[in-house]
């Protein structure tokens, strides 16, 4: 079962125009509802809020939400300069991640052109991501098995990387996806992915959905599940990537690549293109998304740290690219550590 995160309806909308339509991840796994969204707002809150999450989904996200501040500004009268400045707020939602920001500059210079050009563009950036996203999956997969002999590969997994976090089937967890097709799964390990339980919420989700062999682990078990021995290798996603192989990705990754260099285990971040940013020569310059204290001192509404203590709650890590094995995308798959750095794959 692949779920459609995000996608645009044709019939939605209070001006019968159209409006995205987005699975509302804040309520899963219990609950599947879909949220439709038509003003700049709603859109801006559900990226805030991650009810729409996952670097390619966000690039998907951007791309329409200049369509929807189109039809805002051509609904309510706006001038250009608002017009404008209803797509900044879209960019600007998310600092990390670089496909939000990709995907509205990838569809803004049609603007000129007319709404309808910018709807078509966004479109078809959502099924270059697909098609993005089963040729990784697949060089992935090619890569790991080229140098884990076993028959079935043992693997952890850290936050959501599947097609709840893409235009459809997934990064990280399309790679899982793939090498399951090939009847090459033994166990997944779902690190739960504190503060907001992507993994246990979302990632067991979709396992559970595909019939993946999987478990839900707390996030400290991590390293000790990775030097005992039970696991094969490690595969994540990543917001950015910087020219040299250095990854940010969901806070908890990098101490996940620390504890599969330990234990001489290959570290695999599995991405689109689009989330490549040669324009950084290195992590150092990533700006860390900090989100509010409150999802660390209360969980599901209920206070489980003393009110007088405040959270502390980057969103986002960087791991060096001296401990990152492979970088899987559709161009092909570097191996930093080796030095080898995304330019060599650069089209």
């Amino acid at each position: 079962m692949t779920l459609t995160a995000i996608s645009w309806d044709d019939t939605a909308g209070r001006d019968g125009r159209g409006a995205v339509r987005l699975i509302d991840q804040t309520l899963l796994p219990g609950t599947v509802v879909d949220r439709v969204t038509d003003t700049t707002d709603d859109l801006v809150e559900a990226i805030a809020v991650l009810a729409v999450r996952g670097a390619p989904a966000l690039g998907v996200a951007g791309a329409m939400g200049v369509v929807v501040a189109m039809d805002e500004g051509a609904r309510e009268g706006w001038d250009e300069a608002r017009i404008q400045a209803a797509v900044d707020r879209v960019r600007n939602a998310r600092p990390t991640a670089v496909n939000l920001a990709w995907g509205v500059d990838q569809v803004r210079p049609l603007m000129g052109h007319g709404r309808d050009a910018v709807l078509a563009a966004a479109r078809q950036l959502a099924g270059e991501d697909e098609a993005a996203n089963r040729e990784l999956s697949r060089l992935g997969a090619d890569w790991l098995l080229a140098r884990i002999d076993r028959p079935r590969l043992r693997l952890l997994t850290h936050c959501n990387t599947g097609s709840l976090a893409t235009s459809a089937w997934g990064t990280a967890l399309g790679v899982i996806r793939e090498l399951h097709a090939r009847d090459r799964i033994e166990l997944v390990y779902a690190d739960e992915t504190r503060p907001l339980l992507q993994g246990a919420r979302l990632t067991a989700f979709e396992l559970e959905q595909d019939g993946i062999p999987h478990v839900v682990q707390v996030d400290g078990a991590a390293a000790s599940t990775i030097l005992r021995g039970l696991v094969d290798f490690a595969v994540v996603g990543a917001d950015r990537i910087a020219a040299n192989g250095d990854a940010a990705n969901k806070i908890g990754t990098l101490g996940v690549a620390l504890a599969c260099r330990d234990a001489e285990i290959p570290f695999m971040v599995a991405a689109p293109w689009s989330t490549v940013d040669l324009s950084m020569a290195d992590g150092s310059g990533i700006e860390i998304e900090e989100r509010s204290g409150d999802e660390i001192t209360s969980l599901g509404g209920v206070q489980v740290a003393p009110e007088g203590s405040a959270g502390f709650n980057p969103a986002f890590d960087v791991t060096p690219a001296r401990l990152v094995d492979a970088v899987a995308t559709e161009r092909g798959v570097a191996e930093p550590r080796s030095g080898q750095d995304l330019w060599s794959i650069a089209p």
